[in-house]
């Protein structure tokens, strides 16, 4: 089972497209969009993504895309 990876449509107008992009071309992570996550507050003010149910938030793509993966690192799924 591969972790997951949900974002916001907005989320990724807002910035998170670049992780997105980045996340899509690993084979050990599910990515999937979509039209709202009903997190319109973090929506608005940062970028961020739902990693197995979990928020991750960054300010920048990059900084999302290292702390995703740094979130799955030490939260293994078994």
């Amino acid at each position: 089972m591969n972790p997951l990876v949900e974002f916001c449509i907005s989320n990724l107008a807002n910035g998170a497209q670049e992780t997105y992009e980045v996340l899509e071309k690993d084979p050990n992570i599910d990515v999937l969009e979509y039209g709202c996550l009903s997190y319109c507050t973090l929506c608005d003010r940062s970028l961020y993504a739902l990693v197995n149910g979990d928020i991750v938030e960054a300010d920048t793509p990059e900084e999302l895309t290292k702390k995703i993966y740094q979130y799955i690192e030490e939260n293994p799924l078994f």
